[in-house]
């Protein structure tokens, strides 16, 4: 039986008062995504941001920092590959901590396939101006390949995706649909999670 992940749409965000105001809105799968800070600075921000998916029922997800995720109990971690090399995997299992994986290429899915993720994520599918990528555009295309590879792990689609390319990517066989500046620099983000949310639902079951 294949294996779901909590919801459709996944927002990652850089700092813990967007799960207010995102998972106040609906989105229940947010990933916290911090580059800019360390310590104790570091450690508070991802508290804070699991104190409040705690309360409005939502799954976070903590990028890269793994000893910290299992200091504060998160449910989940993603890991780029490069976090991979080292992560102790073994430690994270142990605490029961979930694991998602970025992947770009054949060999980097491989590689996560191995891992038993909770998921894996392919990116960037159209080009991205928030993150410098190594690697080009996978294309909607690469999206249905990796559903056939994965077999009951979930995919995530990410990089470069609005509301309307998000349908595009489920249709693909995307499990959830992953956007950075789609919801935080949009001029209504709350508007913006309600209206990915109706996307979402249509996506799956359209109207006869």
């Amino acid at each position: 039986m294949t294996r779901r992940l909590p919801q459709e749409i996944y927002p990652v965000v850089d700092r813990a008062f967007w799960i207010d105001r995102l998972g106040g809105a609906g989105a229940r799968f947010i990933q916290l995504r911090v580059k800019d800070m360390n310590g104790d600075a570091l450690r508070e921000e991802i508290a804070t941001a699991l104190a409040s998916a705690r309360r409005l029922g939502v799954t976070l997800v903590v990028n890269d920092f793994w000893r910290i995720a299992i200091e504060t109990g998160a449910d989940y971690v993603h890991l780029g590959q490069e976090d991979l090399d080292t992560a102790d995997l073994g430690t994270l299992r142990a605490a029961g901590v979930r694991l998602g994986v970025s992947t770009h290429s054949h060999e980097e899915l491989s590689r996560a396939l191995a891992l038993r993720p909770d998921y894996v994520a392919l990116g960037p599918v159209w080009p991205t101006r928030l993150k410098k990528m190594a690697f080009g555009p996978q294309g909607v295309e690469r999206i249905g390949e990796w559903r056939k590879l994965a077999g009951d792990v979930p995919l995530v689609a990410i990089g470069g995706v609005t509301l309307a390319r998000m349908p595009e990517c489920l249709a693909a066989g995307a499990d959830s649909v992953a956007a950075v500046s789609d919801f935080v620099l949009a001029d209504d983000p709350e508007g913006q999670v309600q209206a990915w949310l109706q996307a979402a639902k249509k996506a799956q079951f359209p109207s006869p």
